[in-house]
């Protein structure tokens, strides 16, 4: 029925599927790699909204060395001073690079926006300088591709409270997410703002779902790969080579080492 909400993705189905596009993942690595491509994505959303996990299950199996991580702490000082772009732009990926950022140049709209960290002038600056800035990044060859995960003000208080139960995830929280629940109207109406201002048809806004954390990675993730335009690319022939026979050495006695206790042992 039109506008009932979806259930609940169960996991066989979810571990399934993440698992066929995760190979699909690697063949656009390696796509990328073989033909010097440069990809951007960026993944903006509210606190909580699933953004941090979907990106760890792009990047879970990729080559570090090919597809990185671009979460930036705030800017210094010196920072501040330069051009707003100029700090991300040093993250910009080379030919046969995948760069995934974790929040981006959208602070400016959302968070700055919201919690007064810029000025109302810096701000309008921005809306007018980000669609010029990224048709030059499509300009120059770069494949941009930006998602924004909208999770309901529910399920992201539920969220927060589940963190702040799990001392393994408790550092995720800050005051400053939490504040974010009194400002969920302000945070609304800023992403509505930067969408009218830079929903642009070079680099068009993607909202993916994410109240169902399954399948807001699996939709997110297929509708990537179907935006590309990657084909296999041909591996390296590998070829096992044959161990050389010993030529006498000897192994130095384990007492002259250190080793790590055997914890494991004592389960």
């Amino acid at each position: 029925m039109a506008g009932k909400k979806a259930a609940k993705l169960p996991r066989k189905a979810y571990e399934r599927e993440l698992l066929r596009l995760q190979t699909e993942l690697v063949k656009l690595q390696e796509w990328v790699r073989a033909e010097g491509a440069r990809l951007v994505v960026v993944f903006e959303g509210r606190d909580a909204a699933g953004k941090g996990g979907t990106i760890k299950r792009v990047a879970e199996h990729l080559n570090p060395r090919v597809a990185r991580i671009a979460a930036l702490p705030k800017p210094t000082e010196r920072e501040r001073t330069q051009w707003y772009f100029q700090r991300y732009i040093e993250h910009l990926p080379a030919a046969g690079e995948i760069v995934l950022f974790d929040r981006s140049w959208y602070n400016r709209a959302g968070v700055e926006r919201v919690m007064g960290f810029c000025t109302t002038e810096e701000y309008q600056l921005f809306l007018r300088q980000c669609p010029i800035f990224e048709r030059m990044l499509v300009e120059d060859g770069i494949l941009l591709r930006k998602y924004w995960f909208s999770v309901s003000d529910t399920e992201q208080q539920e969220r927060f409270r589940r963190r702040m139960e799990d001392p393994l995830r408790r550092w995720k929280l800050s005051p400053m997410d939490l504040e974010s629940i009194t400002r969920w109207e302000a945070y609304s109406r800023a992403k509505d703002e930067m969408l009218v201002h830079t929903d642009i048809s070079e680099t068009p806004w993607f909202v993916v779902e994410s109240d169902d954390k399954r399948r807001a990675r699996l939709n997110m993730i297929a509708h990537l790969l179907g935006s590309l335009p990657y084909s296999d690319a041909p591996p390296p022939v590998l070829e096992l080579p044959k161990r050389p026979e010993s030529t006498g050495y000897v192994r130095p006695s384990r007492d002259l080492q250190t080793y790590v206790p055997d914890h494991a042992a004592n389960l």
